[in-house]
């Protein structure tokens, strides 16, 4: 339970409930349309037909088994499916992040030798913690999974975080530049929204409840707060690998050096000496 496991794009895949127990699973993928090529289905059981000479000699079976396996892809429902998604082509099939020296490149890092790739590049452990929100200023705490936590995820355009809310609790006004967001409400009621891009600046909200999904577009500012009467947990997906995050409120008044508070005052329409004081709450 919360484990992580990265199947990279265009892989044949699966998953096997191997507990004493019904599993669930919740997955994101790096498509708004991934498609799913199921593989038994597919080649046992496409219509028309697939010659079945063709099938014997592509699985080395006798033509006899082959037409039985026809015949169970057409009436029994599986247990488990072994899946290709189809999608984009990539240039080779892995790019495991490697260090070199102190170099990382700012989207895609450097790659290391792919003999040397291990399953252990694609996993990550723990989301299933609550974690604290004690020391946060907002009342959330944002636990990423992304390319520094899973090597395997380079290149591949697709992250995770877990988003853990106490009751009044947000996760302030920010953007990912890089990246598209779909969030799920595990726990809680949150009140979500974005905006639309000058002239416009149109505020679309929604109060999301337990099981709940939402979308902010990539790059636009977007926001949660938990509205609800108890902690809240999220988990949302990124369309990058390393999709970035702009807090609006600690960048414009955080910022290293400091915003001159002539600028930012003329910009918002209050007094240089306000502007200081935020100044100093985010410094």
């Amino acid at each position: 339970m919360g484990d992580v496991f990265v199947f990279p794009e265009g892989f044949i895949h699966f998953q096997f409930n191997v507990g004493r127990s019904p599993a669930v699973a919740f997955a994101a993928l790096s498509s708004q349309n991934p498609g799913v090529i199921s593989i038994v289905n597919t080649v046992f059981g496409s219509n028309p037909p697939t010659n079945l000479n063709v099938l014997a000699k592509g699985f080395q079976l006798d033509p006899r088994v082959a037409m039985l396996m026809d015949l169970q892809a057409k009436i029994l429902i599986m247990k488990y499916e072994i899946v290709f998604d189809a999608g984009n082509v990539s240039i080779q099939d892995l790019y495991i992040t490697f260090k070199f020296g102190t170099i990382l490149m700012w989207l895609i890092v450097y790659c290391k030798d792919p003999k040397l790739v291990t399953a252990d590049d694609f996993y990550f452990s723990g989301l299933d913690k609550a974690r604290t929100t004690e020391s946060s200023s907002v009342g959330s705490n944002v636990t990423t999974v992304n390319v520094n936590q899973i090597p395997g995820l380079n290149t591949l355009g697709i992250s995770l975080v877990r988003i853990d809310y106490r009751i009044n609790g947000q996760n302030p006004p920010h953007t990912h530049p890089r990246a598209t967001e779909i969030l799920l409400v595990q726990e809680g009621t949150l009140f979500v929204g974005f905006f639309s891009s000058f002239p416009e600046n149109r505020l679309f909200n929604k109060t999301l409840n337990k099981g709940d999904v939402f979308v902010f577009p990539e790059g636009l500012i977007h926001f949660q707060v938990n509205i609800g009467k108890q902690p809240a947990v999220a988990f949302a997906s990124l369309s990058s690998q390393n999709p970035g995050v702009i807090i609006i409120g600690n960048t414009l008044f955080g910022s290293k050096p400091p915003i001159d508070p002539n600028v930012l005052a003329k910009a918002f329409q209050l007094d240089p000496k306000v502007i200081i004081q935020v100044q100093k709450k985010f410094g």
